[in-house]
C-alpha cells in the first residue's frame, strides 16, 4: 500500500488511525493522476485492480501543473491544502468506513465539504452513516483543530449547511442509482435520520508535538463535546510531517514530474 494505516484507540474521545507514507514516488504518481482528472483509475488500484493507467495529452498536463504551481509571492496555503485532500481520499480508501466515497476535489481552495463518504443499511434503503471529512495541513495542529474544526462540526450538527449536505449525498447517490435501476434514491434521502447518520472523519497534520499517543490525545481534547454521542461518530486522523511546507514543496515538484511522464511531456 501507498500509506501504512495504524489504529490509534482514544476511549471515548475518537478513534483513528496515524498515516505513515511507505513510497512517495508512487503516492505521487497516484496523486498525479487525481489532479489529472483520472482519480477513477486510481480508485481500482487501491481496491487492487491490476489495470495500466491511462495516457494524458499536453493540454491535461499544463492544466495540472498550473495547478500545483506558485506564482511569485504567492503562499503555498492552497496548494498543500489540496494535496492534503488528494493524500487523505488515498487513505480514506486505505481503510474505508463506508460504501460510497465521493470523488476527490480538483480545484484548490474548493468551498465544499473537503471529503465525504456513505454507508448504507443492509437492504440499501437508508443512508445509516454521512461521514464528512476535514481535512487540514497546518503548522499548528492545535490551533486548527480549536479554532477552525470544532466550531465547524458544532454548526454542523446544529443543522447548519444540512441543504449543502443532502445535495452533496444525492450526488453520490446517483450514481448509484444509475448502476441499480431498483435503488430508490428519494426514499433514501427521506428515510435519512440526519442528526444519527452524521459522522467527522479529522484528518490533520502534525509535527514532533503531538507525535505520540498521549501527545495525539490532547490534539482532539474537546471532539466528544462537539460531536457527542458513540465514539463510532469521531474519527481523528494524523500524519507526522514535522517541515511540512518543505516536504509540500518537495512532492509538488515530484507529482509535476509524474504528471509529465504520463503525458509524455
Amino acid at each position: 500500500m501507498t500509506l501504512t494505516l495504524v489504529p490509534i484507540d482514544h476511549g471515548e474521545l475518537c478513534y483513528g488511525w496515524a498515516w505513515t507514507i511507505e513510497d512517495e514516488e508512487v503516492l505521487a504518481e497516484r496523486v498525479a493522476r487525481i489532479v489529472l482528472g483520472q482519480y477513477r483509475h486510481v480508485t481500482k488500484i487501491l481496491s487492487g485492480a491490476g489495470v495500466p493507467g491511462p495516457v494524458a495529452n499536453a493540454e491535461q498536463a499544463n492544466a495540472a501543473v498550473k495547478q500545483l504551481t506558485l506564482a511569485e509571492g504567492v503562499d503555498p496555503w492552497h496548494r498543500d491544502g489540496w494535496l492534503f485532500q488528494a493524500i487523505s481520499w488515498i487513505a480514506a480508501h486505505q481503510q474505508p468506513s463506508a460504501s460510497l466515497t465521493r470523488m476527490p476535489h480538483i480545484r484548490k481552495a474548493d468551498k465544499g465539504f473537503d471529503g465525504m463518504q456513505l454507508e448504507l443499511n443492509e437492504a440499501g434503503t437508508a443512508i445509516t452513516a454521512v461521514v464528512v471529512f476535514e481535512d487540514k495541513a497546518t503548522d499548528n495542529a492545535r490551533d486548527t483543530i480549536r479554532d477552525d474544526v470544532w466550531p465547524g462540526i458544532i454548526a454542523l450538527e446544529k443543522g447548519e449547511r444540512l441543504n449543502e449536505l443532502s445535495q452533496e449525498v444525492s450526488g453520490m447517490l446517483d450514481a448509484r442509482a444509475a448502476a441499480d435501476p431498483e435503488f430508490d434514491l428519494d426514499s433514501a434521502i427521506a428515510n435519512t435520520l440526519w442528526h444519527d447518520a452524521r459522522r467527522y472523519r479529522v484528518s490533520i497534520t502534525i509535527g514532533d508535538t503531538h507525535n505520540d499517543a498521549s501527545a495525539r490525545a490532547k490534539l482532539f481534547k474537546g471532539f466528544d463535546e462537539s460531536a457527542p454521542g458513540a465514539v463510532a461518530r469521531r474519527r481523528a486522523d494524523t500524519i507526522h510531517l514535522p517541515a511540512l511546507r518543505d516536504w509540500m514543496a518537495d512532492f509538488s515538484a515530484r507529482v509535476i514530474s509524474k504528471i509529465k511522464v504520463i503525458a509524455h511531456v
